[in-house]
């Protein structure tokens, strides 16, 4: 089988599916249209966020019969069209999914505790106590959106804490040790912290707007580690200035550029969160730590491996 690698990643991939017998190509600097006029000699692609894979890309696939992105979301690909192909669609939630976990909490310490604020200000000589008097996560209630491979182990730390952790998903019969599946009003009503862990889907696109916020019964920590435009910016501004959210832990923004490599906007609420004491802004790094660019690049070829390697 050909496979033709978009996008750099961790070596064991070629090293590993090259000793399988996969015939691998490297190309992570043709455009769109350059890799459209070959694609059809390829079986299997493997991504992350450079190119497009809409439907106009997969009608020049004739030959194509994976697709596997290193990562867990996949709203780059056309998933009706893949399907619809036959095209296998494979991706690697199960690697980063520590990490997205420690981030989640980091960011939550670091913005209770005013960590940041205190280290900086010590460091330029002043030394403030009671201004930068913490909040502790013990006994905190927190609510997850999403409970597949991040929210399981972001409940799992959470619940570490001493954390009442409830979630809600659109599969029902979630519940673990870990936390208690709820509805969504009752996910509102509850939550003293909401941290997000969904694909960016139509349903969820801009799932946190004005009216979710103002749904929410206490004021509240919000996080998001999923993607930017699951949040509506300038309703989480509105709700920062007012105090309903009492902070913001933001690793994904709506202004990301979709191969999430900058930001591409500019505007006043973005300059809000970035000079504002009650965020904390990342640039999409939850899952990119040194321990899960080898796990997911493993996971994925453990299943292209699991699926084609008798054909390889």
């Amino acid at each position: 089988m050909r496979i033709l690698l978009l996008d750099k990643n961790h070596p064991l991939i070629t090293d590993q599916l090259s000793a399988a017998r996969f015939i691998l190509e490297e190309d992570f600097t043709s455009s769109y249209d350059e890799v459209c006029r070959k694609i059809e000699h390829y079986d299997g692609i493997i991504i992350r966020s450079r190119i497009p894979l809409d439907q106009h890309f997969l009608g020049k696939a004739k030959n194509l019969k994976f697709i596997a992105r290193v990562g867990a979301g996949m709203e780059n690909i056309d998933i009706p069209a893949a399907e619809k192909l036959g095209i296998q669609l494979i991706n690697s939630p199960e690697g980063n999914r520590d990490s997205v976990a420690e981030h989640v909490v980091g960011m939550l310490l670091v913005l209770m505790n005013r960590l940041f604020i205190a280290s900086q200000e010590v460091k330029n000589g002043i030394w403030l106590r009671e201004e930068n008097r913490g909040d502790e996560l013990l006994g905190k209630t927190v609510g997850l959106i999403g409970y597949g491979n991040m929210g399981k182990a972001t409940a799992k730390r959470l619940s570490g804490f001493g954390c009442t952790v409830i979630f809600h998903d659109i599969l029902p019969g979630l519940s673990d040790e870990y936390a208690t599946q709820v509805s969504l009003n009752e996910l509102q009503e509850r939550a003293e912290v909401l941290s997000l862990h969904i694909p960016l889907t139509e349903e969820t696109r801009f799932l946190i707007n004005g009216a979710f916020i103002s749904g929410m019964k206490n004021d509240f920590y919000f996080v998001n580690t999923a993607r930017g435009k699951n949040v509506d910016t300038k309703s989480l501004v509105e709700g920062l200035k007012s105090g309903k959210v009492k902070g913001a832990c933001l690793d994904v923004l709506e202004y990301e550029k979709a191969s999430f490599e900058n930001l591409e906007t500019e505007n006043d609420d973005l300059k809000y969160l970035l000079e504002s004491d009650k965020a904390i802004v990342t640039p999409h790094i939850a899952g990119w730590t040194v321990q899960s660019k080898e796990k997911l690049a493993q996971v994925i070829v453990d299943k292209i491996i699991a699926s084609y390697g008798s054909k390889g």
